[in-house]
């Protein structure tokens, strides 16, 4: 399938990139939503913080169940059931009667979502190699990152119209949808004689020799640091921009919309100068800009900058993912083919459960202090550049 072009192409990424892009749906279109949602359940905003930690949970446990399963069922099966039971957890979630019930089905709606994320990213691997490779994640990227500029965007549309849980009932029918296309449209990119056996000791054998795999986990790593400090900041900005700087509910999804075009520069930018740049000069390229970005904001938050002096850095940040995530991607994943399922696994794990830890954290201070979240974020990037020095292969 390498030999795809023009609309057949586009159509090919359209649907990998809407499975991809169950993730960034999942957890960005409720973000709006984060002040009435501690109303409603009578709450507080470090408990609603922990739903989303739920969400990156699930999204990353999940991708280590669905991975796995993907390599000895092939890809479809899994899918499928994965997007029956996303439609079935968002419906939970919309009656949710407590915010107790509202974390637990937070969590097992990011189970389910994890399916798209980490299957359309072994399709790829299926389907591409090499600079091929690189050229259509970043295609893919492309339309994944519409997500997070539409996502919040829609959350606050909604908003205007009914309460929070209406945002729950609409992703339950993109769940849905999205199963009808599955089942209908989509041909398995694995054939049946490139299954792996179904066989636990192998699972973890294979985990096992990609953890001791010093250059892809430095790949992995620097990729996961960085995940984590975008988690902060989507977990952190809610209120901060809402609570702090005062902004409405639609402006701050325009502030989020605007960091997400950012994100596709990036992403683009590695997809058109393939060729002219390796993918590992556009790795050191990001982290350069993340380590960058990341110290202008700890010093906006902590001398109490006026927003744009917050708003400028976290949009370079933000950019920055798209560099780094695609090219981590392609150097991470060129020699995993026989087991792409567990690998795009633990590259999709690494970022959840890092965010999962500092989602929350950016609560610790309060609602009225942004210093947590521009710690974070700073620390983030800086652990992410260690990874990168220390681990992968110099070259």
């Amino acid at each position: 399938m390498e030999s795809l072009t023009g609309l057949k192409r586009f159509r090919f990424a359209l649907l990998l990139g809407a499975l991809a892009a169950m993730g960034p749906l999942t957890i960005d279109m409720y973000l709006p939503s984060f002040p009435t949602i501690a109303a409603s359940f009578d709450t507080t905003a470090s408990l609603v913080q922990v739903s989303l930690t739920a969400c990156l949970l699930g999204i990353g446990l999940g991708q280590l169940i669905f991975g796995p399963m993907s390599d000895v069922y092939g890809r479809k099966k899994p899918l499928v059931f994965a997007l029956i039971g996303y439609g079935v957890a968002s419906l939970v979630c919309m009656l949710s009667p407590s915010i107790t019930a509202f974390i637990a089905a937070r969590f097992l709606q990011g189970l389910a979502a994890s399916a798209g994320i980490v299957i359309s990213r072994a399709i790829v691997r299926d389907t591409f190699s090499g600079r091929a490779l690189t050229k259509f994640f970043a295609t893919l990227m492309l339309i994944n990152n519409l997500a997070p500029i539409l996502a919040p965007i829609l959350g606050g549309a909604i908003l205007a119209f009914t309460e929070w849980r209406g945002v729950f009932g609409v992703l339950s029918a993109i769940g849905f949808i999205f199963f009808v296309i599955i089942l209908w449209r989509f041909e398995d990119s694995l054939p049946e004689d490139q299954r792996v056996p179904s066989n636990f000791s192998n699972t973890v054998k294979n985990f096992v020799s990609l953890l001791k795999n010093r250059e892809f986990m430095g790949y992995a790593l620097a990729q996961g640091f960085i995940m984590a400090g975008i988690f902060a900041y989507v977990a952190g900005t809610p209120f901060v921009y809402q609570n702090i700087y005062g902004v409405s509910p639609q402006v701050f999804s325009l502030l989020f919309g605007m960091n997400g075009i950012g994100l596709i520069m990036g992403t683009q930018t590695v997809g058109r100068l393939t060729g002219l740049l390796t993918e590992l000069q556009f790795l050191r390229v990001g982290l350069f800009m993340s380590i960058t970005s990341g110290t202008f904001l700890l010093l906006a938050v902590l001398f109490h900058g006026p927003l744009l002096t917050v708003v400028i850095p976290i949009f370079f940040f933000v950019s920055s993912i798209g560099v780094i995530s695609t090219s981590s991607f392609s150097l991470a994943m060129e020699s995993q083919g026989h087991i792409a399922g567990s690998a795009s696994a633990l590259l999709g794990l690494l970022p959840f459960v890092l965010g999962s830890i500092t989602a929350p954290l950016v609560g610790i201070g309060g609602e009225e202090t942004a210093i947590p979240m521009g710690a974070i974020i700073f620390g983030s990037a800086l652990t992410a550049v260690l990874s990168y020095a220390f681990l992968t292969k110099k070259s």
